[in-house]
């Protein structure tokens, strides 16, 4: 496919020269060296408006994921008053449409408040919406999410699951594993994950659903979905940086290392690893959550679950992964644009990143464009910084200009 013109205008005095096939480009202005990437796609974030702009907006979660090299982006529901209405998602639409610098897509919510009681207005909501979530919840009632399920397949429509058994929970906030009992915290077990997982993957097979499993964190699940697959049945999943760069070793007693689903055992994160290298892990999602500092400053038992991603994502993904070897430059930007856009069928357009991945740092969230600081990879030194990045033609990030 291609992607780009031989050669990119973005500015009044500086153009970007496409070079042979690959991802090399170069900057008329200095002659240096630098890899572009077409947009990268993220599927799942949390830019909390309305009703929660004290912990991220549409304008600053924006600008934040074009600092990261993203043009488009998912929105999930769980907002106030949550998307779950034509007349909740036309409210997101006008501020989206008022202060978004990149292509925003919002959700629906599966149901009524995401309370699991009462399915949404899908049939009104879908016109409007990328697919459907209750993000943030697993909607428990096997009755109600077969019926989400029939619906969503007749109106075309992606069922996006959070796949969590409130029944085992039981009060946890971490996973339930070394750390935790070594620290006298309250676990979070696998099972509350895959179980959801297994149940959901029922549904599919009885109603023919399109599905999509968020934010997969345990081998189980990547087991589950690696034999719905080869079963043929229409099943795609995301994981997120923190489940293939960390486990429950590196959790230490801050709220930034809190997160939902948590950070699993090692064996977990090789198994999810596994599944991105064997193509059962679909894609990579930062499921970006930003909290307020007060909201983070509680310790693992008090603190608000998520972290922000969007900003850290390919930078981390690059050294962790590509420079190590585990995997290809060009796979990763697949992960990261290819994929997402086209399960979610969302259009590329002119959009593109520039990257100088000889560039290292030290991740210091005080230069975040983000609301939200709180990460785990706070103070870890990474390559590859983002340049420019442009949006439908448009650069709507550029480093000289917001961080030179």
């Amino acid at each position: 496919m291609q992607i780009f013109d031989r050669t990119t205008k973005v500015g009044d005095d500086r153009a970007v020269h496409f070079i042979g096939d690959g991802f090399e480009a170069f900057d008329s202005l200095n002659n240096r060296k630098y890899v572009l990437f077409p947009g990268f796609c993220d599927v799942h974030v949390h830019f909390r408006e309305p009703g929660f702009s004290y912990k991220e907006t549409i304008l600053s979660g924006t600008r934040a994921a074009a600092h990261g090299g993203y043009t488009a982006v998912c929105t999930m529901p769980n907002l106030d008053p949550v998307s779950d209405s034509p007349e909740h998602l036309r409210l997101q639409r006008s501020i989206i449409d008022r202060d978004a610098c990149i292509r925003v897509y919002p959700y629906g919510a599966i149901t009524l408040g995401q309370r699991g009681e009462e399915l949404s207005e899908l049939e009104a909501l879908a016109p409007d919406c990328v697919a459907f979530s209750d993000d943030g919840r697993g909607v428990q009632s096997d009755a109600l999410m077969r019926r989400a399920m029939e619906r969503a397949k007749a109106l075309g429509k992606i069922i996006v699951a959070h796949c969590e058994d409130n029944r085992l929970l039981r009060g946890g906030y971490i996973h339930d594993g070394r750390y935790a009992a070594a620290h006298g915290h309250r676990g979070i077990c696998s099972e509350s994950e895959w179980r959801q997982v297994e149940r959901d993957l029922r549904l599919v097979g009885e109603t023919g659903c399109a599905y999509h499993v968020c934010h997969v964190s345990t081998k189980e699940s990547v087991q589950l979905i690696r034999q719905a697959k080869g079963a043929g049945l229409d099943v795609t999943c995301e994981t997120a940086p923190h489940y293939l760069l960390l486990d429950e070793d590196a959790l230490q007693e801050d709220g930034r290392f809190k997160m939902n689903p948590p950070l699993r055992a090692r064996e977990d994160r090789e198994a999810v690893l596994e599944g991105l290298l064997d193509g059962t892990v679909d894609m990579i999602a930062t499921d970006h959550a930003p909290h307020s500092a007060r909201e983070k400053s509680r310790g693992l038992e008090g603190s608000a679950f998520g972290i922000v991603g969007l900003e850290t994502a390919f930078p981390l993904l690059y050294t962790g992964l590509v420079k190590t070897g585990v995997l290809e430059l060009g796979r990763l930007a697949e992960l990261l644009t290819v994929k997402p856009r086209e399960r979610f069928s969302l259009p590329l357009g002119n959009d593109f990143s520039v990257w100088d991945l000889d560039s290292s740092y030290e991740i210091d969230p005080q230069t975040f464009l983000s609301m939200g600081r709180a990460t785990p990879f706070a103070g870890e030194t990474v390559f590859g910084k983002c340049m420019l990045t442009v949006c439908d033609g448009k650069p709507v990030y550029s480093e000289e200009r917001n961080h030179g």
